[in-house]
């Protein structure tokens, strides 16, 4: 008797190359997943010229190591007279401060220092979780539509990544981007005023005097619609009563 195995050899390629190919696709996921994360500001965007509460969002890309410091740099070419860092719980937290080469002028008094840089440690952050670092900052610049911050992760086994690449505008994100935080300017109002233009072209007014008036108007229409009606109504009745 003849045994025809040629069948099952078929069925069973197929599903070993679809077994491969997924788990190529799954190792693929698995390292791209960590690359994309990185040390960030959030929001990303903020007023020039006003105050923001940010966080400083820091993932942990290692799976055999915690997250043990994060120093955070400012910007010297545009100093914040005002850094206030929000308490985290199981992080212990130091400012520093340095002298400024101009001194600046906030609520009527002259500021000749400012906070150079901020720094988180004596707490963890655990593989696959990640710790928001909150910060009150402010007066924002309005001379540059971004401020950067300068990042160094320091984990449990020493390693020290460096986020503090600059990302220029349609390049490449480099692979350790400093944490940057976009300047936009402060919304126009004006707009409002535009928006009521139209009703007051139109004999309308925001205080709703224009949509009594239509009314008004209206109304008497209808009246004097009313009125002949009830006149054309008299005049043949009258002239039924004659006819009769």
């Amino acid at each position: 008797m003849t045994i025809h195995t040629t069948p099952r050899t078929r069925v069973r390629r197929p599903l070993r190359l679809a077994a491969v190919g997924a788990a190529a696709a799954s190792g693929v996921l698995l390292l791209a997943g960590p690359a994309a994360a990185h040390v960030s500001v959030q929001p990303g965007t903020a007023e020039k010229g006003g105050y923001s509460t940010v966080s400083i969002k820091v993932p942990n890309e290692k799976d055999n190591a915690s997250t043990v410091k994060l120093e955070l740099a400012l910007d010297p070419r545009h100093p914040l007279v005002s850094v206030m860092p929000q308490a985290v719980p199981g992080w212990d937290v130091k400012v520093e401060k340095t002298k400024l080469d101009k001194p600046v002028q906030m609520h009527g008094k002259t500021i000749d220092e400012a906070v150079s840089k901020v720094t988180w440690s004596g707490g963890k952050i655990e593989p696959g979780q990640f710790q928001q670092f909150p910060l009150s900052v402010g007066q924002l610049p309005t001379d540059t539509d971004k401020l950067v911050f300068k990042a160094l992760q320091t984990y449990s086994d020493d390693d020290v990544v460096r986020w503090i690449d600059t990302s220029e505008p349609g390049g490449k994100e480099p692979e350790h981007p400093a944490p940057t935080l976009k300047l936009v300017a402060k919304a126009d109002t004006a707009n409002d005023a535009k928006a009521q233009a139209p009703a007051a072209a139109d004999g309308g007014s925001s205080d709703g005097s224009g949509g009594s008036d239509t009314t008004a108007r209206v109304l008497g229409v209808v009246g004097i619609v009313v009125g002949a009606a009830g006149i054309a109504f008299g005049v043949l009745a009258g002239r039924r009563r004659t006819a009769a």
